[in-house]
């Protein structure tokens, strides 16, 4: 069971790298909660692949400085039709 955990965590890493998608992307195309991919990500890869780990961490750092002018742009979207 371990392993899988692992390789889950390796698996949603390389996609929000080679995508440089969002936690919430992440999550739905593997089907699993938000919650989940963050614990992977934040806590278990540091221990299994430092390397991707960094890599991981300056996206997700991007995308938390940006979450608050996407959010606007879908509010945007959404009233204006």
């Amino acid at each position: 069971m371990k392993s899988d955990i692992e390789e889950r965590a390796c698996e949603l890493a390389v996609y929000i790298v080679e995508n440089k998608a969002t936690v919430r992307a992440a999550a739905q195309r593997f089907g699993v909660s938000k919650s989940t991919v963050h614990k992977d990500l934040s806590e278990r890869l540091q221990s299994i692949d430092l390397a991707l780990y960094r890599q991981v961490k300056e996206i997700l750092d991007t995308n938390k400085a940006e979450r608050h002018i996407r959010g606007g742009l879908a509010t945007r979207r959404k009233y204006r039709g």
